[in-house]
């Protein structure tokens, strides 16, 4: 859908290119963009899927607004991806359904 005017995956301008985990899979980024710009140029650009009917959902204001980019970031539930910057290594899990409270509990 999206796609960068350089590749992320080479340094441009100074700007550190780093490797993120989506869904297990290595994904190039740089140092500074946000996760829900990385998600984007993915072939599925889908951050969650909805609680009821589990249709897809993906990025929509990029502002922090709307909460349609929350996502699974290292292991803590519905972080808002718009507003997070991408880090080397960082594990983002596309959220399926609703955010399992219990799981927060046990890890904190």
């Amino acid at each position: 859908m999206f796609r960068k005017l350089h590749d992320p995956g080479l340094s441009n301008e100074g700007a550190e290119a780093v490797t993120i985990y989506i869904d297990g899979t290595p994904v190039a980024a740089e140092a500074g963009e946000s996760i829900a710009a990385v998600l984007l140029r993915q072939s599925d650009a889908w951050t969650r899927t909805t609680p009821v009917s589990g249709s897809p959902r993906a990025p929509y204001c990029l502002m922090g607004v709307c909460f349609e980019c929350l996502a699974e970031v290292d292991g803590v539930g519905s972080v808002q991806t718009c507003l997070t910057p991408v880090k080397p290594g960082m594990r983002v899990v596309r959220q399926r359904g609703r955010r399992s409270l219990t799981d927060q509990a046990l890890s904190a």
